[in-house]
C-alpha cells in the first residue's frame, strides 16, 4: 500500500480557516503484538477490545500559512496549556506524513487535545492519541479535497495514519474489537492497517467491561519503544511470533462464539507471556510491581471460590485490567472495592467497557488555551 501523493496541494486563497475535532479511544489488546520492523510493522498479528470511556478529545484547527518556512507549522495544547515535548513529537510526525499529505506544509495548524483518563494510568495514551489525530486528518483531507468513495477506504486510511504514529492506535479507529495484521482466516487482514470484528462479535462480548486497577502511576522503567527494540535479540522471538498467530486466530474464533472460559485462559496466558519476553529480554528488565502480583493471587482465588469468570491482563505496565461479562458486574465491583482496592495506588481503579469506537465531535467555539 502506497498513499504518496505529491500533488495533493491546495491553492492558499481558496482555504479557509476551520476545524475538525474528533474523540477516539483507547484499546486493550487480548493477543499482544510484541515486536516490530521496517516503518511501524507489527511482527505478529494481535486482537484487541477497543474501550469506551479511556478517550482522547482532539481539536485540529487551521488555516493558511502566512509566513514561509521549513516543515510543518504546529502548535500543541495538552490540558488547555503549551507542550513543548508533545509539539515536537507532533511535528516530527506530521512531517513524516509530508510525501502523503504535502498540503501540511502549506497550513497553519493548532492542536488541543485532552484524555479522559490520568497520564501515566497504564492505559495506551497513544492509541487514543494518535488515532484521534489521525482522524483529524483524514477528516481535514475530505474536507479540502473530494470525499473517500467509500466509508471503508476512509477508515483504513485513518487506521493506516494511526500506525504511523503509535502501531497499537490502528487499531483504535474501529469499535468493539479488531485485528492488526496479517492473518490467514481473516480476508482483508493487513499488516498496514488494522481491520473491525465487531459484526461478528458474540452478544457476550459486546459489552464485556474492563476495569482497570492503578497499582502505579509511575513512568516505566523501559518504554515500549526499546521493549519492542529488544524484541530482536530475544531467544523466544520466532517461537513468540508463531504462537501469537495461533492466538490471535482462536481468538477470534472465541469472540465470535461467545466462550468466556476459553476468553480468560487465552487472555491472562497472553499477559503473562508479554512480561516473560521482557524478563528474558537482553538486557532483561521488570515492569509489573509485587501488588501487581499481589492482586493477580487474589484474582485467582477470587474465581476459584466463585467460579465467576473475572480474569486479568496487562499491558507493558503494572497495571492490571480486569475483564468480566456484564452479567457479573455486581459481584465484580464489590470484589475490586473490598479486596483489590488496597493494592492500588491511591485506592484508585478505573471502570471502562468495550465501546462502539471513535466519534466526530462538534467544534463548540474557540478551544482554551493559545497565546
Amino acid at each position: 500500500m502506497d498513499y504518496t501523493n505529491p500533488s495533493l496541494t491546495v491553492l492558499s486563497s481558496e482555504v479557509r480557516p476551520g476545524a475538525l475535532r474528533w474523540r477516539s479511544p483507547s484499546n486493550i489488546a487480548l493477543v499482544k503484538y510484541w515486536g516490530k520492523h521496517g516503518k511501524q510493522l507489527p511482527r505478529n498479528p494481535s486482537i484487541s477490545f477497543t474501550l469506551e470511556g479511556a478517550a482522547t478529545d482532539t481539536t485540529l484547527d487551521y488555516a493558511v500559512r502566512t509566513q514561509a518556512g521549513e516543515g510543518v507549522d504546529v502548535q500543541l495544547y495538552l490540558d488547555g496549556e503549551r507542550n513543548e515535548g508533545f509539539t515536537v513529537r507532533t511535528r516530527q510526525f506530521l512531517e513524516s506524513l509530508l510525501p502523503i499529505y504535502p498540503f501540511l506544509k502549506q497550513l497553519s495548524l493548532t492542536i488541543h487535545t485532552s484524555n479522559t483518563f490520568p497520564h501515566s494510568a497504564g492505559i495506551a495514551s497513544s492509541a487514543s492519541g494518535m488515532s484521534a489525530l489521525a482522524l483529524c486528518l483524514v477528516s481535514l483531507e475530505e474536507t479540502l479535497f473530494a470525499p473517500f468513495k467509500d466509508r471503508e477506504q476512509y477508515w483504513a486510511k485513518a487506521s493506516y495514519l494511526a500506525r504511523l504514529g503509535s502501531g497499537s492506535a490502528c487499531r483504535s479507529v474501529y469499535g468493539g474489537a479488531a485485528v492488526w495484521g496479517t492473518l490467514a482466516g481473516l480476508p482483508g487482514s493487513s499488516d498496514e492497517y488494522a481491520v473491525p470484528v465487531r459484526d461478528g462479535l458474540h452478544a457476550t462480548f459486546q459489552d464485556y467491561h474492563d476495569d482497570i486497577l492503578l497499582i502505579s502511576r509511575s513512568e516505566k522503567s523501559v518504554s515500549s519503544r526499546a521493549g519492542h527494540g529488544l524484541m530482536e535479540g530475544n531467544p523466544y522471538a520466532t517461537a513468540r511470533y508463531a504462537q501469537a498467530t495461533r492466538r490471535t486466530d482462536e481468538m477470534l474464533t472465541v469472540l465470535r462464539q461467545g466462550n468466556v472460559e476459553r476468553f480468560g485462559e487465552l487472555l491472562e496466558s497472553e499477559a503473562l507471556t508479554l512480561h516473560a519476553l521482557m524478563m528474558s529480554s537482553h538486557p532483561p528488565y521488570l515492569l509489573i510491581r509485587p501488588n501487581t502480583l499481589s492482586a493477580i493471587e487474589r484474582i485467582h482465588q477470587f474465581r476459584a471460590e466463585t467460579r465467576l469468570p473475572l480474569y486479568f491482563t496487562l499491558d507493558a505496565g503494572p497495571n492490571l485490567h480486569l475483564l468480566y461479562p456484564h452479567a457479573m458486574a455486581a459481584e465484580a465491583k464489590t470484589f475490586i472495592r473490598e479486596q483489590l482496592l488496597a493494592f492500588c495506588e491511591d485506592q484508585r481503579y478505573l471502570a471502562d467497557r468495550v465501546g462502539k469506537g471513535p466519534e466526530a465531535l462538534e467544534v463548540s467555539g474557540a478551544a482554551e488555551g493559545g497565546e
